[in-house]
């Protein structure tokens, strides 16, 4: 376990403990039948969840990387929706902290702390995924505001977000690309719609849409930090802690799928014995542990080089590739574990097994994971000593 003081201690056991009281319970029923949580997202307000990235200043707590990553990691143990509600609205509650001007953080700070708004962040869009630079949806200048045509895709909490951070284009012609690009504070309004939910193999609950930009109008005091041009630089420290935050959901997943088959392996008998002590499920017992608790480490390793304030999109990159592929090794290995009892809808299994790919393809795919960390391998002269 990773040291934390006392006050994120406690944070963290209060997470566990509404997880184990209030979310287990009633998850399978409410992701089966794909229902929004609207309780158990009211609970989370209550216990301040909302404002663990956001300034004391501003009403919110600003919980450490690591202890942000342990309170992720419990509530995606209990269903992975829960941590997605809360993530892209962390992500863009750093973004304001960091970067946005004091009127945005004014604005919008003390009510996403207490999650009277939510967040949500509008990066992919249907023509391309993690190529950010390649992005078509622009904001020209007209007058005071910016007038917005794109679409965009895939944007959790699409619906019900007060803000969004909408990466779009401010000057196309740009060279380098990402010269070009900002971040607007869109709110909802005349010009955005939801044009589409979109069906999903897991992630259930939390609402996943197409959003569709035509002739939208934002003021030019919506522009993230005020200054064209920097939305690039800004998204990309964004996303080290949302790749951190993604890292973090995986083990909880994994986690979940552990602890499930550690728990049926004992109870569960064949032969005349609890089916742990048959060697091929002990040994697939021991390599679940094993990998949760080496993915662990290297999330929480990436957490703590973000809090130094060093570039961590290496380290960031790797914990998300790791963890998210151990949440999905893990995930099938509990399907074995469990025999015919893994593929039924009365187990949590099948979930954690629909739930694990979206940590592999969300915020940067894995492929695009491992391109970063090459890249960043390179221009450091390799892993340090």
């Amino acid at each position: 376990m990773d040291p934390l003081a006392d006050e994120e201690e406690a944070i963290v056991a209060t997470v566990r403990a509404f997880v184990d009281r209030d979310v287990r319970p009633v998850v399978r029923e409410l992701e089966h039948g794909d229902v929004y949580p609207e309780r158990l997202i009211e609970r989370m307000k209550g216990l301040g969840v909302f404002g663990l990235a956001v300034p004391r200043a501003y009403g919110g707590v600003a919980v450490s990387a690591p202890c942000f990553a342990r309170v992720t990691e419990e509530l995606a143990r209990g269903w992975m929706s829960l941590a997605g509600a809360m993530g892209g609205h962390s992500v863009v509650a750093t973004l304001l902290a960091r970067f946005g001007t004091p009127g945005q953080r004014a604005r919008y700070l003390p009510r996403m702390a207490t999650g009277e708004i939510r967040a949500a962040m509008a990066l992919t869009e249907p023509g391309g995924g993690s190529d950010l630079q390649a992005i078509t949806t622009t904001a020209r200048r007209d007058g005071e505001d910016y007038v917005v045509d794109g679409t965009k895709t895939w944007i959790s909490n699409a619906r019900r977000a007060g803000v969004i951070a909408l990466l779009c284009k401010t000057d196309p012609a740009a060279t380098p690309p990402h010269a070009g690009i900002g971040i607007l504070l869109a709110e909802h309004g005349e010009g955005l719609a939801v044009s589409r939910d979109l069906s999903k193999l897991g992630y259930k609950g939390v609402e996943t849409c197409e959003l569709s930009f035509a002739g939208y109008r934002a003021p030019r005091a919506a522009l993230l930090g005020g200054e064209e041009g920097q939305g690039f630089t800004q998204m990309m420290k964004g996303l080290e802690i949302g790749r951190i935050q993604v890292a973090a959901r995986a083990l909880g997943v994994a986690r979940a799928a552990l602890d499930d088959s550690l728990a049926y392996a004992q109870q569960r008998e064949s032969f005349g014995k609890p089916i742990w002590r048959h060697q091929s499920v002990g040994n697939q017992l021991a390599d679940m542990a094993t990998r949760y608790s080496a993915a662990r480490q290297l999330v929480l390793h990436a957490a703590r080089c973000y809090d130094s304030g060093r570039r961590s999109d290496l380290e960031a990159g790797m914990a998300k590739l790791f963890a998210s592929e151990t949440a999905m090794e893990i995930a099938l290995s509990a399907v074995r574990v469990h025999g015919g009892y893994g593929y039924s809808t009365e187990f949590d299994v099948e979930r954690y097994f629909r739930d694990a790919p979206l940590m592999i393809v969300g915020e940067g795919t894995n492929e695009i994971q491992r391109n970063v960390i090459a890249a960043q391998l390179v221009a450091r002269g390799g892993l340090p000593r």
